[in-house]
């Protein structure tokens, strides 16, 4: 049996269907992989799935194109979302444990934060820095926390907002993005 996952719009509000696209396999050979089950959390996050280009507007109002990609993988166990901007590349996976949302972000910076669900809406979901990595914002250069919000009324568009630690001082940045398939 095959499992089968894919976004549609229904009446301006993002929803999940069953459809051919991103196919899910409940086995590999003779190995059962059991039942995929998925937070709110994690399907807030499959409304991302698809490529998506925009601009990022640094603390300073500096304009810097990127991209990014949403992907389902491992079975529909787990998010990889390629970004890159101004030509530099990182990702960041997220996937469940127990029944909560795991994100951890491969930093252009050379760490790895970690996040936890700080709010959820219809509409958006905030990450917050979790602690478990140990960074110190007066010594370590990290992503402190990240929000996207989806367009209520171009839900093919989306804004995340996020605060980066550098050299001991928060960072306000925003990136607009249109989604291009």
């Amino acid at each position: 049996m095959k499992r089968f996952f894919s976004l549609a719009l229904a009446v301006g509000i993002w929803a999940i269907f069953p459809t051919t696209s991103f196919s899910q396999s409940s086995q590999i050979g003779v190995t059962d992989l059991g039942d995929v089950t998925h937070s709110v959390a994690f399907r807030q996050v499959m409304k991302m799935l698809g490529n998506w280009e925009g601009k990022l507007y640094q603390s300073d109002g500096s304009p810097v194109e990127t991209s990014t990609n949403f992907k389902l993988t491992s079975n529909g166990n787990t998010i990889i979302e390629t970004l890159i901007e101004d030509g530099v590349e990182m990702v960041t996976t997220y996937s469940d444990k127990d029944g909560q949302l795991v994100v951890k972000h491969y930093c252009a910076l050379g760490t790895e934060p970690m996040f936890t669900v700080g709010g959820m809406s219809d509409i958006s979901l905030s990450l917050v820095s979790d602690t478990s990595p140990g960074y110190m914002p007066q010594h370590d250069n990290y992503v402190e926390s990240m929000k996207w919000t989806l367009d209520s009324v171009n839900p093919t568009s989306f804004r995340i907002d996020s605060v980066i630690n550098m050299d001991g001082e928060a960072n306000a940045q925003y990136s607009q993005f249109e989604k291009v398939q």
